[in-house]
C-alpha cells in the first residue's frame, strides 16, 4: 500500500520563508473576540487577567439571554425541535453576534444581554439537517473598516451575508445576499447529506467554508466533501478544493480499483484555522465513507484524516499530513488546528498543533509541514474481515506523549485495585487486547480511544505567551464488530453491527483507566506539564471546553465554569451555572469566550436546559 506521507511534497515560496518570528498568534486582543477561536489561529486565549483564582468565586451571573428558537417553537404547526446549543459567539465593539440551534442569527448588548437585532434565516423551515440534527456553532465577522458583515453557513447549506449593525442582508452578496452551498456537490444536494453548522473562516477576505455530510451510510456512494472558498464581499465561487482526488490529480492513486470516483465523506465538519500573514488555511479532514469497513475503497483514502494546509488566494494545496491511513475508527481530525509562534532546541518556529481523535498531538511547521518531532510509521495489526486492506503502518508521534489512554493493553486496564484489574482482565480476554488501529473484526474488538476521541470539536486552548496547549481530553473505550448488511438495504459488504452495544467493566467501573480534563502540553519541549481535573465534584463525565486567559485556564463542563492554575492545573475554583435561586440554568455545550466590556471582564457560555432551551449565560464579578 502507497504510504500517502512518502508523497508529501512541500512549497517554498520566498516570501513565506520566515527566518525570525515576527507576529506571533496573539489570541484575542483589545479585549474583543473576533472569531470562534478568539483568533484565526484558534487559540482560544485572550490576555485578561481582571477574573483571577483569588476573585473567580465572587463571580454572578450578569445576564442571561435566551435562544430565540422560542420564537420559532411559538409559531402554529412547528413540528420541529433543536438539539443542544452549541454555538460560541463573538464581541465586537460592544455587540455580540451569535447563531442559533435552527441557524438563526442575533446581535446582542455585551453589557446587558438584550437583544439588539435577529434574522432568521428559515432554515429550520427545511427539515432535520444531516447527522446531529439542529446544532450550529457560530458566525464569522467580517470588516474592511467600513463595511461590517456577519456571515453564517447555515443547515440547510446555504451562505448568507448580513450586515452587522442592522441584521438585514447584504443584497449583492449572491442572490439577495444568498449563496447556495448545493450546487456544485458532486452529488445532487440533499439535506439528509449534507449541511453546515461551524462558522466559515475568512482570510484576507476569502470565505472558506467546509460541511457536514451524513455518517453510517448504507451505500458505498456519497456525498464528497468538497472545500470550497467564496468573495466576502460579492459571494462568487473562487475555488473547490476536491477531498478526493480525481483522475489525473496529486493522491488519486491512493484511491484504488476507481474507489476516488464514487466514495464521499472526507470532509471538514469541524472548524477552520488560518495565518493571515502568510496566507495559508489550514483544513482539518475526517473520515471517508464508510466509517468501520473500508473495502470499497483499498488504500490510504487522501485527504481523508489529514491535515492540509492550502493558499488562500488559489486554495491549492501546499503540504499536508495523514494521521491515519485507510480509516476503520471514525478517527476524524474533529477539532481546530491551534497556530502556534514556538521556540524548541533554539530555533524559532511557525508552528501548527493538531490534537485528535486518536489521543496523540500531531506538531508541524506550518510553512512547510516538516514535523517539529519525528512521527515514526509504526506496524499495527491487520484486518481478517473478507475484502478488507488496511494499511500495514500508521503514523505515531514520538512527541508530545498521547494525551488520551491510547490501545486496550495490559498497561491501559483499570488497575485501582488488583481485584479490579483481575476482573477487567477477565472481561478483555475474551476478545483480547487491541493495541490502537487493531482492525474492527467479525468477532468484535475493543477500541481505545473510541470514535469520539480522544479530542473532539471542543479541541484545545494555547496561551501563545507560554507556548502551552490545553486539551481538552477524554479516555474512552468502544466495542466495534462488523458484519455483513441486508443486500437490500445496503451496497456495502460489511458494515459495523453493533451501534449501543455496551460491555460494563467490574463493580461499575470503566474497563481502561480514566483520563478527562485538561491536559497540559508544553510545546517548547513537547512534554505535559500536568493533568487538570475538570470534575464538578459528583464524578461527572463528559468533554470539557477550553478557554485560557492571562490568570487562568477555564474549562466548561456540565454545568460549571471550573478555574485551573495555569502552572499546576489545580483547581483553584468553580462557578456552578446556578440562578440566584440556586437552580442549575444549564449544562455547557459549546466553547465559552471572554471579553472586556466598559471596564468589566465577561465570561460568555452556550448552555442547554434540560427540555433543550439555549442560552448564553454572562458571568461577571460584582
Amino acid at each position: 500500500m502507497t504510504n500517502s506521507n512518502s508523497i508529501t511534497t512541500w512549497v517554498f515560496v520566498l516570501g513565506n520563508v520566515v527566518t525570525s518570528i515576527a507576529t506571533a498568534q496573539q489570541g484575542a486582543t483589545g479585549g474583543q473576540w473576533p472569531t470562534h477561536g478568539g483568533d484565526k489561529g484558534s487559540t482560544k486565549y485572550a490576555p485578561l487577567d481582571q477574573i483571577t483564582a483569588d476573585n473567580f468565586g465572587d463571580l454572578e451571573v450578569a445576564w442571561k439571554w435566551d435562544s430565540i428558537d422560542a420564537d420559532v417553537l411559538a409559531m402554529d404547526g412547528v413540528r420541529v425541535r433543536p438539539e443542544k446549543f452549541e454555538s460560541t459567539p463573538l464581541m465586537v465593539d460592544g455587540v455580540l453576534y451569535t447563531s442559533t440551534s435552527f441557524s438563526q442569527v442575533a446581535a446582542i448588548n455585551a453589557g446587558t444581554g438584550e437583544t439588539i437585532w435577529k434574522y432568521d434565516t428559515g432554515s429550520w423551515r427545511d427539515g432535520r439537517p444531516a447527522n446531529m440534527g439542529f446544532i450550529h456553532r457560530g458566525v464569522s465577522y467580517w470588516t474592511d473598516g467600513d463595511d461590517e458583515r456577519i456571515i453564517i453557513a447555515t443547515g440547510n447549506s446555504k451562505l448568507i451575508a448580513l450586515n452587522a449593525k442592522t441584521g438585514k442582508p447584504i443584497s449583492s452578496f449572491g442572490e439577495n445576499g444568498r449563496v447556495d452551498l448545493f450546487i456544485g456537490l458532486n452529488r445532487p444536494g440533499r439535506l439528509k447529506e449534507h449541511q453546515v453548522n461551524s462558522p466559515p473562516m475568512i482570510c484576507r477576505d476569502v470565505i472558506i467554508t467546509g460541511c457536514v455530510i451524513a455518517d453510517a451510510v448504507r451505500t458505498r456512494e456519497a456525498t464528497r466533501g468538497d472545500v470550497r472558498a467564496y468573495d466576502v464581499r460579492t459571494g462568487e465561487k473562487l475555488w473547490q478544493f476536491v477531498s478526493i482526488p480525481q483522475e489525473g490529480e496529486f493522491g488519486n492513486e491512493t484511491w484504488e480499483d476507481g474507489s476516488w470516483k464514487y466514495s464521499g465523506n472526507t470532509n471538514v465538519w469541524s472548524i477552520i484555522s488560518a495565518d493571515e500573514e502568510l496566507g495559508y488555511v489550514y483544513l482539518p479532514f475526517g473520515a471517508p465513507t464508510s466509517d468501520y469497513y473500508g473495502g470499497e475503497r483499498p488504500g490510504d483514502n487522501l485527504y481523508a484524516n489529514s491535515l492540509v494546509c492550502v493558499d488562500v488566494e488559489t486554495g491549492k494545496r501546499v503540504w499536508h499530513f495523514q494521521t491515519v491511513h485507510h480509516d476503520l475508527w471514525d478517527y476524524d481530525i474533529a477539532s481546530a488546528p491551534n497556530l502556534v509562534d514556538v521556540v524548541v532546541d533554539g530555533k524559532a518556529i511557525k508552528a501548527v498543533a493538531q490534537v485528535s481523535k486518536t489521543g496523540f498531538t500531531y506538531v508541524f511547521d506550518r510553512v512547510t509541514g516538516e514535523p517539529v518531532w519525528p512521527i515514526i510509521e509504526t506496524p499495527v495489526p491487520q484486518s481478517t474481515v473478507p475484502g478488507e486492506k488496511t494499511s500495514p503502518t500508521q503514523p505515531i508521534p514520538t512527541k508530545p506523549p498521547s494525551f488520551s489512554v491510547v490501545g486496550v493493553t495490559e498497561e491501559t486496564i483499570v488497575d485501582y485495585t488488583p481485584e479490579l484489574k483481575k476482573a477487567a482482565l477477565e472481561i478483555v480476554k475474551e476478545y483480547g487486547f487491541a493495541p490502537i488501529f487493531t482492525p474492527p473484526s467479525e468477532k468484535g474488538v475493543f477500541f481505545a480511544p473510541s470514535g469520539g476521541g480522544g479530542a473532539n470539536w471542543s479541541g484545545a486552548a494555547l496561551d501563545p505567551e507560554t507556548s502551552m496547549l490545553y486539551v481538552a481530553a477524554i479516555s474512552s473505550l468502544e466495542f466495534l464488530r462488523v458484519g455483513k448488511p441486508d443486500p437490500n438495504r445496503s451496497s456495502l459488504a460489511y458494515h459495523r453491527i453493533d451501534y449501543g452495544h455496551r460491555i460494563r467493566g467490574p463493580k461499575g467501573h470503566g474497563l481502561i483507566k480514566s483520563r478527562a480534563g485538561i491536559i497540559a502540553i508544553d510545546l517548547k519541549q513537547g512534554t505535559h506539564a500536568w493533568v487538570g481535573s475538570t470534575d464538578g465534584g459528583k464524578g461527572e463525565w463528559g468533554w470539557s471546553f477550553p478557554l485560557a486567559t492571562k490568570s487562568l485556564v477555564l474549562a466548561g463542563k456540565n454545568g460549571a465554569i471550573v478555574a485551573l492554575d495555569k502552572s499546576t492545573g489545580k483547581r483553584r475554583g468553580i462557578r456552578h451555572l446556578n440562578d440566584a435561586n440556586g437552580v442549575l440554568i444549564g449544562s455547557v455545550t459549546g466553547g465559552p469566550m471572554t471579553y472586556m466590556h466598559e471596564g468589566k471582564q465577561y465570561i460568555v457560555t452556550p448552555v442547554t436546559d434540560e427540555k433543550l432551551n439555549g442560552s448564553l449565560v454572562a458571568l461577571a464579578l460584582p
